[in-house]
């Protein structure tokens, strides 16, 4: 069970209740992470959707922004999270072996993509420093500056969500992940 409560969806007419019915109108459903952040801080979650638009709308594929998220949730032992991304990244086309490569940070055996992996997990284990050779590496892998921004945005909201997840304890409301 979740530490913070969390009012009706249904009845809530406030400020969360007008989050609660777009991410609905969205997606068809308020995943529990959501439901908490808004009953608590809807401009919290206002500014992380909005994030998220940005980085949606950028030139990274949706398997590299799930790729991005799984790899930084594993890292930080969000399980809430992982369960999330991996099954959004199963839905943007991911096999289940490949995501659990990339969970255990084994090659998948797509340069690029293992090349972000890599990267990103670099930078989820250094607190975002990485060497000139890290830099070298993903930029050869095909990322291009602005895509290192979107990188660097996706990251940020991923950290906000694992770690409010963590205080949390958010029941999760996504496939298990084996």
């Amino acid at each position: 069970m979740s530490r913070l409560s969390v009012p009706n969806l249904e009845s809530n007419t406030g400020p969360s209740g007008q989050i609660y019915a777009q991410i609905k109108r969205t997606i068809g459903t308020v995943p529990n992470t959501f439901a908490a952040v808004a009953a608590h801080g809807p401009a919290a979650l206002k500014s992380i959707l909005a994030a998220d638009a940005v980085v949606a709308t950028g030139t990274l594929t949706k398997r590299d922004q799930e790729v991005i998220k799984l790899v930084i949730s594993a890292a930080a032992g969000c399980d809430y999270c992982v369960a999330a991304h991996n099954h959004l990244a199963s839905l943007a086309g991911l096999k289940p072996e490949v995501l659990k490569r990339i969970r255990d940070g084994q090659p998948t055996g797509d340069t690029q993509r293992d090349a972000l992996v890599g990267f990103v997990r670099k930078l989820a284990q250094s607190s975002g420093t990485v060497s000139d050779e890290d830099f070298a590496a993903i930029k050869a892998a095909g990322y291009n500056d602005a895509q290192l921004v979107e990188i660097s945005l996706a990251f940020a909201t991923t950290v906000f969500t694992n770690v409010f997840n963590r205080i949390n304890d958010t029941e999760i409301d996504f496939p298990a992940v084996a």
